[in-house]
């Protein structure tokens, strides 16, 4: 078979050599074959006819049209399933090898006779246009604090006509980790957008019960930057696409920039957002030109960002706890019975009484959680002892692991007084100091004895007890010297 470097080969020396047939000798080709493409001014490639015909039996012509039938009706069917349907219902004709042939068949089918595919429309941005923003898990890329999982996602920004592009950390989709990473990264910017759009973002920006409405503290967020809402339909992800393609490619520049520094681990989540915030630099300064064209057109910024908190009203119960977004938070007993203002903020809580700031508590992830702290209601349960066995909140009682081992120990050794002794232990701790007495509960359990409370409570007493000041050495002054240095004295002046 003649090669398409056969005939480039004849080309060439027809021109260098003296006759045709020298040529065509050289270039390994019959006299007449060569003729036949010299004359046809075309490659063999260029003129060898289409493979259109089958070089071995189609093991599913006789069965295809059943197949097809099934196509129709459902085109979602996998080839996998298909196969495995022919082999129950003809055992043994078909081997597992033949997967592939089938597969090829229903691609074809799929190509030439099934359903049209939705097609995606290329979009022309214009400078100052359009934001785009989402959540993203960042759980995948493993990063620690200090030796401990970090889990977190983080709230992308990013302006569709450049790509520059923000980040900010948060826990959770809620409206106030949205308002936080939205002022964050406009004001980064430096200017405000005509659009900001997002997925439907259920959780932070609409109504549960009128999926169609924006929130109303999302409306405000809106019109305190003068920026238009809007939200792609439900189930078209792509719709808010440059945002999506931005996660995937952020995310692996993160990993890639965690391979580079040898490390997943930060010595704080400061210096972990530090590191965010240099890779979003680096990433943003290849984009300063469009970066630039956007600028132009940026409408200002507001004097002041707004404030992102949401406010609610609540009474404390009779358990000493607050219910806030579904989640159950302890506060100090004395509120029992009083309404207090929470300020809910994307990471804290602030609770208010008569406009004063009494209590600032970490706020939950999630909902039906719940984070007792034992100061608020250790007083009343050394009055009450017999209410903590059945406590609903028990285990929140348990500051660290070595409470809980001393609280096992003392229902070992002291049966139904365990209770009351750990009550006493775990009140010293919140009026002491909880870190000092883990350390003596720790030195207790090591020595395998079991600590009562007064014990506890004379160990306390010992190691907050001051240092003796001792007494200064005063060397004695000869003040015979000053004598002489005085007569000295009238001695020149007489």
């Amino acid at each position: 078979m003649v090669t398409d470097s056969q005939v480039r080969l004849l080309m060439k020396l027809i021109k260098e050599e003296s006759s045709f047939t020298v040529a065509a000798a050289k270039a390994g080709m019959d006299e007449k074959t060569a003729r036949k493409y010299r004359d046809l001014g075309e490659l063999p490639s260029q003129v060898r006819a289409p493979h259109t015909w089958r070089t071995r039996a189609d093991p599913f012509s006789e069965i295809w049209d059943g197949v097809r039938a099934h196509l129709e009706i459902n085109p979602g069917l996998e080839a996998q399933t298909l196969f495995e349907d022919l082999q129950r219902r003809y055992p043994g004709r078909f081997q597992d090898g033949q997967l592939r042939t089938l597969q090829r068949r229903v691609k074809t089918w799929r190509a030439v006779e099934g359903p049209s595919k939705e097609v995606f429309f290329a979009q022309r941005h214009e400078p100052g246009e359009l934001a785009q923003s989402d959540f993203t898990s960042m759980n995948e890329l493993e990063v620690t604090i200090e030796g401990r999982p970090f889990p977190h996602i983080l709230y992308h920004f990013v302006l569709t006509y450049s790509n520059w592009e923000s980040g900010t950390v948060c826990f959770s989709e809620s409206f106030e980790s949205l308002s936080l990473g939205l002022q964050n990264a406009l004001w980064a910017l430096g200017g405000v957008p005509r659009v900001h759009q997002t997925d439907r973002l259920s959780a932070a920006v609409q109504k549960v019960e009128h999926p169609d409405e924006f929130t109303r503290h999302y409306e405000a967020l809106l019109r305190h930057y003068g920026l238009a809402g809007r939200k792609s339909q439900a189930g078209r992800a792509n719709e808010n696409g440059d945002v999506e393609q931005r996660h995937n490619r952020f995310k692996r520049a993160v990993e890639q920039a965690l391979l580079l520094r040898g490390s997943r681990d930060f010595e704080s989540r400061r210096r972990y957002e530090e590191f965010l915030v240099h890779l979003f630099a680096q990433l943003n300064a290849g984009r300063a030109e469009r970066l630039e064209s956007e600028r132009k057109v940026l409408r200002r910024l507001p004097a002041t960002r707004l404030d992102g908190t949401k406010r609610v009203q609540v009474k404390v119960g009779p358990g000493s706890t607050i219910r806030v977004q579904c989640n159950v938070y302890s506060v100090h007993s004395r509120l029992i019975g009083e309404r207090v203002d929470v300020r809910i903020h994307a990471e804290k809580l602030e609770v208010l009484y008569a406009q004063r700031l009494v209590e600032t508590l970490p706020r939950l992830r999630g909902r039906r959680q719940h984070r007792i702290d034992y100061r608020h209601v250790i007083d009343w349960l050394v009055r009450k002892p017999g209410a903590f066995h059945n406590y609903r909140y028990r285990e929140e009682l348990f500051p660290t692991s070595w409470f809980r081992m001393t609280y096992d120990s003392l229902v070992v050794s002291t049966g139904e007084r365990a209770d009351r002794e750990y009550l006493k232990i775990l009140a010293l701790a919140a009026k002491e100091s909880e870190t000092l007495v883990n350390t003596i509960l720790q030195l207790y359990l090591n020595a395998e004895r079991t600590p009562s409370s007064r014990e506890i409570e004379e160990y306390v007493r010992y190691e907050q007890q001051p240092d003796p000041v001792a007494e200064p050495a005063i060397d004695e002054v000869d003040l015979a010297g000053y004598d002489r240095l005085l007569s000295d004295d009238d001695e020149e002046a007489a």
